[in-house]
């Protein structure tokens, strides 16, 4: 169980509640901290949802692999809007779940966007998942997946 979440509750692109315990077990979670107003985070989402798509749309058997966006939004529509727009089929953090300046403050996320990749329990295999994701495309995931030490189906 990703420990993170424990508790919470998270919501799909469709707007419906989704359990963290089963949309998150045994997987690699990328927790992804970005806003709407931020040039940078518009430049790299698009980059993310090519990647999410070929790692977990498109893979045979799908990557063992979400993403949960993290809001830094300056409202709810605001936050809503952006994640319809721009952001591929994962998983997000209700922007009035004030739980979110926790996880900032967990991660020590102190500009957006950022991409923290985590393993079951919450630790960090990088805080880099942007530049990895920039820099070698696919062939990051394995590495996390190594690192993360799961259950593996992964043939990639």
């Amino acid at each position: 169980m990703v420990e993170v979440f424990t508790g919470r509750t998270l919501l799909n692109k469709d707007g419906d509640f989704v359990d963290p315990e089963e949309a998150l077990r045994n997987k690699v979670v990328g927790i992804y901290f970005s806003a709407g107003w931020c040039p940078p985070c518009r430049d790299f989402t698009p980059i993310l949802c090519d990647f999410y798509t070929e790692l977990v749309e498109e893979g045979e058997p799908p990557a063992q692999f979400e993403i949960v966006f993290v809001s830094s939004d300056k409202s709810s529509d605001d936050m809503v809007e952006y994640y319809h727009d721009m952001h591929g089929d994962w998983l997000a953090l209700p922007w009035t779940d004030d739980y979110k300046h926790e996880l900032k403050q967990r991660y020590k996320i102190t500009a957006v966007p950022k991409l923290v990749i985590v393993k079951e329990n919450g630790d960090v295999i990088t805080d880099k998942g942007r530049k990895q994701i920039r820099d070698r495309g696919l062939a990051c995931f394995r590495t996390w997946l190594d690192a993360a030490e799961i259950f593996q189906n992964f043939k990639g």
